[in-house]
């Protein structure tokens, strides 16, 4: 096998041919840092930006550190949304070989839940509040877990899942492991993780040691009321494969979604409030290439992995850098080409360019011209040579 990886030709024989099937020549740089200090043994909290394979980075030595032959719970990996738990899910079916996993999401029947758990599966993915109750209902059991993942950790150390989580980690033995990875990770979130760890190893990556970003930054500026009909044109213009939209009004986006979808534009939705069915059918479709636009809350989107996703869209606003941030790193993963296009009003536009400049990136501002997107600076020059004549 080819690979940079050194610590890889330690492990299980499984894994370095799953590495090898997956055609990866070298580890990114959190999976450097983070496979070799998981597998000493040690607590853990680490940052790196998305789409740089944080899962695969705490996922490699969990797989490792799996007894096949122990029919015991022995590894579990929490995260926030319905989404990414399964996303999870995926992956370590997909790495795991013989290893057996189940996922448990809220709003999941129990009782097919309950069933899985009779199958003993050595590897848990699962949402703070299903985790919590299926322990205290002392069908889930803890003693045998020696590691313990928070995935997208900024999103679960907030109050609304802070005593369940608590609950879960205070459920396992003392000498298991706890890691907790993130994109963002600010110092309140930190502060709390180190509470709960045993002389953890902080690990950073930063954006010096990644490949440089492919990702275009476009803005353009119109009127709330505009907002509907310059999706059309992107779609038009920019003639994207998929794009990902920020949403922040439910209400509004399940009409909008209906009058493009009049139009010819197929489109799906996901939020909170949908069933879990109809938030796993739009995924599904939009995956697979069946939808062109899928509009999304935050909160479900978060931490998702599109394969492929060229395009992102920022219907509203983000709130801060870290939402940008995150919106972001859905498109251009792993060093690959990618599109984020932010729609703003004229009073938005410097909130925007306040966060691009914190961020570092080049944000352009694009205008329309005969239904092409051109830079605006581009279309200014245009019409004053035009006026000149």
């Amino acid at each position: 096998m080819t690979t940079t990886f050194s610590v890889l030709n330690t492990m299980k024989p499984f894994l370095q041919e799953a590495w090898e099937k997956a055609g990866f020549q070298s580890p990114t740089p959190i999976q450097e840092k983070a496979v070799p200090a998981l597998l000493e043994g040690r607590d853990l909290i680490a940052e790196s930006p998305t789409g740089t394979g944080k899962t695969l980075a705490y996922l490699l030595p969990l797989l490792e550190q799996v007894d096949p032959g122990k029919k015991a719970v022995q590894a579990v990996v929490l995260a926030s949304s319905r989404e990414l738990v399964m996303q999870i899910s995926d992956e370590i079916r997909q790495w795991g070989g013989g290893i057996t996993s189940a996922a448990f999401i809220g709003g999941a029947n129990i009782k097919r839940q309950l069933e899985k758990l009779k199958k003993q599966p050595q590897v848990v993915a699962g949402t703070p509040g299903r985790i919590h109750e299926l322990i205290q209902m002392k069908k889930l059991k803890m003693h045998e877990v020696r590691l313990l993942v928070l995935d997208e950790g900024d999103q679960l150390l907030v109050p609304e899942h802070m005593k369940g989580l608590e609950a879960i980690i205070k459920s396992t033995m003392k000498e298991r492991q706890l890691a907790l990875f993130s994109a963002t990770m600010p110092e309140k979130t930190a502060a709390i993780a180190r509470g709960w760890m045993k002389e953890p190893l902080m690990l950073t990556v930063g954006k010096e040691e990644l490949p440089e970003s492919q990702v275009d930054h476009f803005y353009f500026v119109c009127d709330r009321r505009e907002k509907n009909v310059m999706v059309e044109r992107i779609i038009r213009g920019f003639e994207p494969e998929r794009v990902l939209a920020f949403i922040k009004d439910i209400g509004e986006v399940n009409v909008f979604s209906e009058k493009l979808a009049y139009k010819g534009f197929a489109n799906g939705i996901l939020h909170s409030e949908l069933g879990k069915q109809e938030r796993a059918s739009a995924l599904k479709r939009f995956r697979e290439g069946k939808l062109t636009l899928l509009f999304a809350t935050d909160v479900a989107a978060r931490g998702l992995d599109i394969k492929g996703l060229s395009h992102v869209l920022q219907f509203d606003l983000p709130k801060d850098t870290i939402q940008y941030t995150h919106r972001a790193g859905r498109t251009g993963r792993s060093g690959q080409a990618g599109t984020v296009i932010t729609l703003v009003t004229e009073r938005e536009e410097r909130d925007l360019k306040r966060m691009a400049k914190a961020l570092g990136i080049r944000l352009v501002k694009k205008e329309f011209f005969k239904g092409k997107p051109v830079d605006a600076e581009e279309k200014q020059v245009n019409k004053s040579r035009r006026d000149g004549r």
